[in-house]
């Protein structure tokens, strides 16, 4: 008995710890903010013929915001337009079974761009609460003009329980809304980046209450959502948006340093790689930056490392695996960038178009094109693609990891993707 009590015993021991190790998928981009995992995952899978498909069920309504995870328990905003209801839905994480679905804002559907969505802000979560954005537009009767309206930010228990709603400020954009709240300390952080006057504001966690509102001198929409990082003693959250690259304190909205332009609309969030930050925009041109942390006030002239414009990207963030630094263009092409010099080492087409932001897992980076084909690429000097996986749907939203899982959403369908198991 003794013999086979203590392998069971070193094996239960392994599960343990495995599963008190595995990643929950909190917010935007995971939990570092940054599109990185350190979950082991599939690479091959095919959703038309369900290999290495754990389940699939329909999403109520129509939505870009990516799923979030924690742990059984996986959270998607989602509009229904017939009813013009924006609704938050809770998912079993084993089984895909919804456990519940609220409606959080019944409001006019806004003006938007034909490839942003009514529910395109991915929730985020601390493990009590989730907390939820959407645009509540003004009545409004010309099509060809930008939707006036109110930002609304609104948190809710694991239960679905409604805990607070407020509206921290007017917002108005003719491409639609798509701000995705962060979380610090005691905070709910949501850029407010419009045609009007623009701002970022910091709300308490419990409450909804403002601490602080910090205002953006140049009032033009952009997308980003902040990064957060602790560089030498100094938290600094950083965005990009409103023709300017920014960092701020994110204890009291005060700026740290700035860097004009270099274009005037921005989408992708910024990454980081400890020693640089990487942008990535725009329109009406291009950019990519590596960017020095340090420096007080104006440092457009002494802290951008290095500057390209050969890589046309636009809406997805990046993201970087060791000494690299990967950039899906909207078109469909992908470029890869020595992090530390700037020097573009290869480019290519990889797929039709994309939308939603890159992921990396075990040294792999995952490219996720529009019509649900994900490419995944091994990091080096030159191409390599290891795997090519078909989903059968087209797939707008970013990709969530979590517990060995990857999860996607497509068009109608949540998909959760395993790997092969022994």
């Amino acid at each position: 008995m003794q013999h086979t009590r203590a392998p069971f015993a070193a094996l239960l021991l392994l599960a343990l710890n495995t599963s008190l190790s595995a990643e929950d998928w909190p917010g935007w981009r995971g939990p570092r903010g940054d599109g990185t995992s350190q979950e082991k995952i599939a690479t091959q899978w095919d959703g038309t013929n369900g290999h290495n498909i754990t389940w699939k069920v329909p999403i109520a309504g129509w939505g870009h915001s990516s799923p979030i995870v924690w742990q059984d328990r996986i959270f998607v905003v989602s509009c229904l337009e017939e009813e013009n209801k924006r609704v938050l839905v809770c998912l079993d994480r084993k089984t895909g079974q919804q456990r519940w679905q609220k409606s959080v804002l019944n409001a006019k559907l806004e003006r938007r761009h034909s490839l942003n969505s009514y529910a395109s802000g991915t929730p985020v979560t601390d493990g009590q609460r989730v907390y939820v954005t959407f645009l509540e537009a003004d009545d409004f009767s010309d099509a060809n003009t930008r939707t006036p309206g109110n930002m609304v930010v609104a948190a809710y228990d694991f239960d679905g329980n409604a805990l607070w709603l407020v509206r921290p400020g007017r917002f108005a954009s003719r491409h639609g809304y798509c701000s995705s709240p962060i979380l610090f300390d005691d905070k709910v952080i949501v850029n407010g980046d419009h045609d009007g006057d623009s701002y970022i504001v910091a709300l308490d966690r419990e409450t909804g209450k403002t601490h602080w509102r910090v205002k953006r001198k140049h009032n033009t929409r952009s997308y980003v959502t902040p990064l957060i990082r602790e560089i030498n003693g100094r938290t600094q959250m950083v965005l990009s948006g409103s023709k300017s690259i920014a960092s701020y304190d994110p204890h009291d909205g005060s700026m740290h340093w700035e860097i004009d332009g270099p274009t005037e609309q921005f989408v992708a969030s910024m990454v980081y790689d400890g020693n640089l930050f990487f942008m990535t925009a725009g329109f009406p041109t291009h950019h990519v930056m590596g960017i020095r942390p340090g420096g007080s006030g104006n440092v457009t002239e002494s802290h951008v490392q290095w500057h390209e414009k050969s890589a046309k990207c636009y809406v997805p963030s990046p993201v970087v695996s060791g000494q690299y630094l990967f950039i899906a263009d909207d078109r469909g092409t992908a470029n890869c960038f020595d992090t530390a010099s700037g020097k573009q080492l290869w480019k290519e087409r990889l797929g039709k178009h994309y939308s939603a932001s890159l992921v990396t897992s075990q040294g792999l980076v995952y490219f996720l094109a529009d019509d649900g084909v994900m490419k995944v690429v091994r990091p080096g000097p030159e191409l390599e693609v290891v795997a090519e996986n078909p989903l059968g749907e087209n797939c707008y939203a970013s990709p969530a990891i979590a517990n060995g899982q990857i999860f996607l959403r497509g068009e109608k369908h949540l998909y959760c993707i395993s790997a092969d198991q022994p």
